[in-house]
């Protein structure tokens, strides 16, 4: 797949047809929405609420109602889940606090509130399809309540690893490594001296080309990076729900065995 030309392709469609996209961000920490042009732009600021805790399917359908509900009009919807999904269901929602979303049809159930068509995809995979370039192997970890994964290899979405359940240093995980509360525990000082370990580890694994960090803790960041690891934009959680509409992304995504669940 030509990642670039797929995209601005896409794009132009979009534009023709002047389809608006609702890109929904749900994290941990916060839940975000933005409406977007064909072209990915955020048409309307960027609302935010914050996401409690526990937060139960039915709790999460009311909150993004409410703060979708000032927003202009729109014609479809983007979705990014902080968990595994497979063929618009959750699998795990670990950051949510509750075993409620495991088989939800969370894809659907939005569809559904507001009368329009609707993806939904891994947020980290998301916020990734907004910032790689389709080049090589590209690996975006998202640095907020804990640790985001996603891996493109030339601009198609890998087979999604839960990076955060995985041990990284004397039995904790990356989450417990390099989450939120081991930021705000062990200080900005350690945090990122941890970050620059956790760097190391994950070239080592997967020998990317390019390493992306995002997410909110990575304005926390402050050392210089390797040349090939760079900062991304917090709103690209939002605006790369834009390539979940472009057919040739969404075909590899949605054909991918490893995406379709059996339930």
């Amino acid at each position: 797949m030509r990642s670039d030309e797929t995209r601005r392709r896409g794009a132009g469609d979009a534009r023709r047809t002047g389809l608006r996209t609702l890109g929904i961000d749900i994290g941990g920490s916060g839940i975000k929405a933005g409406v977007l042009g064909g072209d990915g732009r955020m048409l309307t600021k960027r609302v935010r609420v914050p996401t409690p805790h526990p937060c139960p399917p039915e709790v999460l359908l009311k909150l993004v109602a409410e703060l979708v509900a000032p927003l202009s009009p729109f014609q479809r919807i983007s979705i990014g889940f902080p968990g595994v999904i497979r063929s618009g269901h959750v699998l795990t929602a670990p950051n949510l606090g509750t075993p409620q979303w495991r088989g939800f049809p969370l894809e659907a159930r939005i569809s559904r509130l507001f009368g329009r068509p609707a993806r939904l995809m891994n947020d980290a995979e998301v916020q990734g399809l907004g910032i790689i370039r389709g080049r090589g192997l590209e690996v975006v970890l998202t640095l907020g309540t804990g640790v985001g994964s996603a891996i493109f290899d030339r601009g198609r979405p890998a087979p999604h690893l839960e990076l955060a359940h995985h041990p990284l240093h004397k039995g904790n995980t990356y989450d417990e490594y390099l989450g939120n509360e081991a930021r705000r525990a062990h200080g900005r000082k350690k945090w990122n001296r941890r970050l620059r370990k956790t760097i190391d580890v994950v070239r080592t694994l997967l020998n990317f080309d390019v390493l992306y960090l995002g997410g909110g803790n990575a304005g926390h960041i402050d050392f210089d990076l390797p040349d090939d690891v760079r900062i991304a934009s917090n709103n690209t959680g939002i605006t790369g729900g834009i390539h979940l509409w472009d057919d040739e992304v969404w075909d590899a995504i949605s054909g991918a065995p490893w995406r379709r669940a059996s339930r």
